[in-house]
């Protein structure tokens, strides 16, 4: 028969098996309540404290650190911690990290902060490690194994949520720039005229190639009953929403400002002038602008900081680049000059934004100017748009499979004189 001790052993063991279940009842109970914390959407914080708390109360751990990395700067912080008071060297310990590939045993390593622990249990999430913890203060007669096991799936269950807040949080930023993207480029491309003129006597034709569907590049013409035309391109700095919004008052203030202006030094001033009043000189504008009169044959124009237009006038080439610095970093232009050149029989002027010369072949050799010049004098007796249609194959047939880098516009000008005009 069993004695007195007998049953006293088996009593205790009993009492012992019963607050381990209830402990590990009392575990998937604070379990359960983190799931559901996530499920309902408890903000990072809030899931960093529960983890703390139930690895202190159920698991009964003395030291713990836990280490996730910080979005926007890259850098590893302890977001969690127990039994530590005094400020944590995160600098010179996230360097061990790279060491940490799997569960183990820390206790003989040689940083000091890590020394003070038994364990390290990294976090891998699509191949990406996502946090680290550190835990010690085991007591000997501790179920280390268990205890280890149930903390390793615990933070598992965390550092894998707060990563997927972190992913679902990129989504919806990249869903938001997105939007703003295409927001702006809906509203430059209500800016951006969609017929251009086409007479016996002046021919416009464009190329609009935005950059990802939104870019800085603006084109814009005005005809007037005294046979005047006037045509222009420029480049806003900047992009999106931001570069759409300077691009419409922009151009509000071109067509108010060019009706009251008959002097192009004196329109690009009041341009400029009121560029910088928006922008505070924190944004730039390069522009160009010419006035062709069809009555003198006189072409006057502007070159804001722009990429000089190519003219070739009975078979000569010439760059239009007489004007002023660019439109907006100063208050006031310190020195414009209008150009001013007489045409004779056909002339063409291409006008375009410097995605066309950052334009690379295969080779990774840029567009240079002279191939430029080249075409345009072998080809300004096209009409504009059989002109850039040529230009446009001349490009590809450049580039081959490279991409285009940058916003690419162009704006062709073909003018016919007096006796030169076309049928």
């Amino acid at each position: 028969m069993p004695g007195f001790s007998d049953l006293k052993k088996g009593l205790s063991s009993i009492e012992s098996l019963e607050r381990e279940l209830n402990l590990k009842q009392l575990q998937i109970n604070r379990l359960l309540n983190i799931t559901q914390a996530i499920n309902n959407n408890v903000s990072a914080e809030g899931l960093f404290n529960m983890y703390r708390s139930f690895l202190s109360w159920e698991i009964g751990v003395k030291k713990m650190a836990l280490f996730v990395q910080d979005e926007e700067s890259g850098k590893w912080k302890c977001m969690a911690s127990i039994g530590i008071e005094e400020e944590i060297p995160t600098a010179e310990v996230s360097k061990q990290f790279h060491k940490y590939t799997r569960l183990i045993s820390v206790d003989e390593e040689e940083h000091p902060f890590i020394r003070r622990f038994d364990v390290v249990i990294p976090v891998r999430h699509k191949e990406k490690s996502i946090a680290y913890v550190f835990i010690g203060g085991f007591n000997e007669e501790d179920d280390m194994y268990n205890k280890v096991q149930f903390i390793t799936t615990i933070t598992n269950i965390v550092a894998v949520a707060i990563e997927n807040k972190r992913l679902f949080k990129r989504q919806l930023e990249q869903e938001r720039l997105k939007r703003e993207m295409e927001l702006a480029g809906e509203m430059q491309r209500m800016l951006i005229p969609k017929q251009l003129p086409y007479t016996s006597c002046y021919q416009l034709d464009s190329i609009y190639k935005p950059h990802y569907g939104v870019g800085g590049d603006y084109f814009d013409f005005m005809e007037f009953d005294n046979g005047r035309i006037i045509f222009c391109i420029g480049d806003i700095s900047g992009k999106g929403v931001a570069a759409a919004l300077l691009m419409a008052n922009f151009q509000a203030n071109f067509h108010t400002l060019i009706k009251k202006q008959a002097d192009l030094g004196d329109f690009v001033r009041d341009l400029n002038h009121s560029v910088n009043l928006i922008t505070k000189g924190e944004r730039f504008i390069t522009f160009f602008i010419a006035a062709y009169d069809m009555k003198t044959q006189t072409l006057s124009y502007v070159n804001a900081g722009h990429n000089p237009p190519v003219l070739v006038n009975d078979g000569q080439v010439q760059l239009l680049d007489r004007g002023c610095t660019i439109l907006g970093s100063f208050p006031e232009l310190p020195e414009l000059e209008v150009g001013a050149v007489n045409l004779d029989g056909e002339a063409i002027i291409l006008t375009f934004t410097d995605g066309l010369t950052d334009l690379q072949n295969e080779k990774e050799e840029y567009l240079n100017e002279q191939q430029l010049y080249s075409f345009v004098r072998s080809n300004y007796k096209l009409t504009a748009t059989d002109f850039n249609q040529k230009l446009m194959g001349y490009l590809e047939a450049f580039k081959g499979e490279n991409i285009y880098p940058d916003d690419f516009t162009v704006l062709t000008c073909k003018i016919f004189t007096p006796g030169h005009s076309q049928g």
